[in-house]
């Protein structure tokens, strides 16, 4: 009971978030789903509560943040490392796939949640972390423009790919995986398409360099 009395409140969110997930597929992503897994889990309920004040969301973050350590945690990094990067995407995403599955449901209702008006902004918020933390976990390092069409591209792949999977009764979700891989194949078409882009425009002529060398002709 002290380990518990002396958690933080980023500790408290960690531990009650995948029962909460579990509750919220019967419950609803409400109080009742909160206070049920805080009894499980021995924490009081007035401590859970302000862990989770900001209500619904608040809780969908904290279990949307541990869906992604959990599929970090199961394709660790060295793992990782020996795969190309198509394939580092695709298998990062059934990852976090898989973690989701027990709890379809609730990821369902979730998402019902984040599509409500007020929320669209927190909704954009998570699905870009967890884009984010795949590209990271992927090997990805790239700081200029590059860095934001990346996971502007896979939020979208994400987000469609996730709009199959809760409604995929086939089995073992085949039906979502090979939708994944199509749309991932998409995504490496169009860097391959962009890479050339940018080969080329670094060939091509310039016209200010040009006239730069007729002002400034070298020695």
């Amino acid at each position: 009971m002290s380990d518990v009395v002396d958690m933080t409140l980023d500790e408290v969110r960690a531990a009650l978030a995948p029962g909460i997930a579990s509750n919220a597929a019967f419950d609803g992503w409400t109080a009742a789903a909160l206070e049920m897994a805080a009894d499980a889990a021995d924490i009081d309920r007035d401590v859970a509560r302000l862990a989770f004040a900001g209500g619904a969301v608040a809780m969908i973050d904290a279990w949307f943040d541990s869906v992604d350590q959990a599929m970090v945690e199961a394709l660790p990094a060295a793992t990782v490392a020996t795969m190309k990067i198509r394939q580092r995407i695709q298998q990062l995403v059934e990852a976090r796939l898989a973690v989701l599955a027990p709890e379809r449901e609730a990821l369902r209702r979730a998402l019902a949640v984040l599509a409500m008006p007020q929320n669209v902004a927190a909704a954009a918020r998570l699905g870009w972390r967890s884009v984010d933390t795949i590209w990271r976990h992927a090997g990805d390092t790239a700081t200029d423009y590059n860095h934001y069409t990346k996971r502007t591209i896979l939020l979208g792949v994400y987000g469609a790919t996730i709009t199959v999977f809760v409604d995929d009764d086939s089995e073992g979700h085949a039906d979502t995986r090979a939708f994944l891989a199509r749309r991932i194949d998409g995504i490496m078409q169009f860097e391959k398409l962009k890479a050339g882009v940018l080969r080329r425009a670094e060939y091509r002529p310039s016209l200010s360099r040009f006239i730069g060398r007729l002002r400034y002709p070298a020695v």
